[in-house]
């Protein structure tokens, strides 16, 4: 029976320079430098008779030294090329089924410096940390694999039958979209944002028997990470339930080929929601992976609202 590798970064089999992200079934148009350059495989000398070595073996091992002289000088430009060009070149590299497809299972990359982290929750495919603040917790048997943390516990729908929680996080690239401006994004999510949760759910019960209306609470430019990001909030009424709020946030993503990143926001409204600053707090902590740089600049001032 073969093994399925876990999701990560690997070296693209079909462009070994850089790494590409592996989503545990197929590969994606992910692709980054690699954090450390391969090392070429020593070459075995043959075994010479006494007296010296063959003229045969002389023209062996000094073929061999060329090839490796010359493989380090092109992986040292191409490198330096994807270096400048934010990985573009590596964005027209031909797709590739899986990781099966060309022998044994790779390596992947050794784990981001954040990776260990408590504090934090890390995106290694958008290549972002998420701060875990007090009254949050990493996941856990939850259907969804694009959530990044929820409140703790959890508490039996008013609709459907199932269980539910009062607050949740996920984050996800956006690539079933031609979309590549973070506010046209936002705007277009912020619905799909709120079904997905005060709707249906992922077996298609209505935990909160669906939306009846939403406000717009918020909107607006925000700096994520360093980058210019745009933001959507919404109050939202259920037919039952104390309805929420759900926002959309929409930025560009730091790694690979920099497209737009969604992290969505789902507060239950009343008491036992979790405070909508948090909201805020959240995105002001969003950091690049292994990066400093703060979440200021253009709407970096937000806060709470009610």
């Amino acid at each position: 029976m073969s093994m399925t590798p876990p999701p990560g970064w690997y070296r693209d089999p079909s462009y070994p320079l850089v790494e590409r992200w592996w989503d545990g079934s197929a590969w994606t148009e992910h692709r980054r430098p690699p954090e450390t350059v391969q090392q070429p495989l020593p070459v075995q000398p043959e075994a010479r008779p006494p007296g010296g070595a063959s003229g045969r073996a002389k023209a062996v091992a000094l073929g061999a030294a060329a090839v490796v002289l010359v493989a380090a000088i092109v992986t040292g430009a191409v490198l330096l090329r994807l270096d400048h060009s934010g990985g573009e070149s590596a964005a027209r590299t031909p797709a590739v089924a899986s990781p099966a497809d060309t022998g044994p299972s790779p390596t992947p990359s050794g784990p981001s410096p954040s990776a260990g982290d408590p504090s934090v929750v890390v995106d290694q495919l958008n290549g972002i940390t998420l701060p875990l603040r007090a009254g949050w917790a990493r996941p856990k048997y939850v259907a969804d694999h694009d959530v990044v943390m929820t409140t703790p516990g959890t508490y039996d729908c008013p609709g459907d039958p199932g269980l539910c929680r009062h607050g949740q996080v996920s984050s996800r690239t956006a690539t079933a979209t031609d979309v590549t401006s973070p506010k046209a994004l936002a705007e277009g999510d912020i619905k799909d944002a709120t079904d997905s949760v005060y709707d249906r759910d992922l077996v298609g019960s209505r935990p909160f028997r669906g939306v009846t209306s939403h406000t717009l609470v918020k909107t607006g430019s925000v700096a994520v990470a360093g980058r210019a990001g745009y933001f959507v909030r919404w109050r939202v009424k259920t037919g039952v339930g104390p309805g929420g709020y759900v926002e959309s946030l929409a930025f560009p993503s730091s790694v690979g080929t920099q497209a737009l990143v969604i992290v969505r926001f789902a507060f239950d409204a009343g008491t036992d929601g979790p405070p909508l600053s948090d909201m805020d707090r959240i995105t002001r902590g969003i950091r690049s992976v292994g990066g400093t740089s703060a979440g200021g600049g253009v709407g970096s001032s937000i806060g709470p609202s009610d």
